[in-house]
């Protein structure tokens, strides 16, 4: 079977998945769906009711980290796996810390206890850091997994406030960041689709 992908456009976990499998050229069956309406086929498979998900002939793999990692063991022609082990921290700060400030900031109405300026500092203060550990345009000196598996991450948070995210010293992140955003595999992976339905097949 074609494997499937159940993503969310616009999702940050979803999109650094979908760079994963298009890097390493895996055909998958992407079914869009809208979170505020999940289909009850997603539902079904899903354990945590989150996208991405992907439904293999043998299993389900329910972690976008995850799926990144096994489309990049099927083939990884950019050799993205092939980083320090302190990639790997970066990402699980980014996934933890970094992550629950930005929602923190962008969702300030559902943290009524946290201070939104306060918590986009703590933001800030992991950016000012990736912005010193940058190299040649990446974090390692080339692009690999903890850039892919991090960038949609800082993308959400510019948004916030482009221009606050702009005013920072932080060069090198924006240049990191605009150079991720204009490139033809982002484009590719940002193409909208029709929301899946059981009666329309991507």
């Amino acid at each position: 079977m074609t494997p499937v992908l159940w993503s969310f456009r616009r999702c940050p976990y979803a999109m650094r998945a979908r760079l994963a499998i298009a890097a390493a050229r895996q055909v998958v069956e992407t079914r869009e769906i809208l979170l505020r309406d999940k289909p009850d086929a997603f539902l079904a498979v899903s354990p945590s009711a989150t996208v991405p998900c992907l439904v293999l002939a043998n299993r389900v793999i329910d972690e976008s980290r995850d799926i990144m990692v096994w489309a990049l063991q099927q083939h990884d022609p950019q050799d993205w796996l092939d980083m320090p082990a302190e990639g790997h921290d970066l990402i699980a700060r980014n996934d933890g810390p970094f992550k629950q400030a930005l929602d923190r900031t962008k969702y300030a109405n559902r943290y009524p206890d946290s201070d939104p300026y306060q918590q986009r500092e703590i933001a800030a203060e992991i950016l000012h850091d990736l912005n010193r550990r940058l190299q040649a345009g990446w974090l390692f000196g080339r692009v690999t997994l903890a850039d892919i598996a991090i960038l949609p991450f800082v993308r959400q948070f510019a948004q916030i406030d482009r221009t606050w995210f702009d005013a920072q010293d932080w060069p090198d992140l924006r240049a990191w960041l605009d150079v991720f955003t204009q490139s033809q595999d982002f484009a590719r992976i940002m193409t909208r689709r029709p929301i899946w339905s059981p009666d329309v097949r991507s």
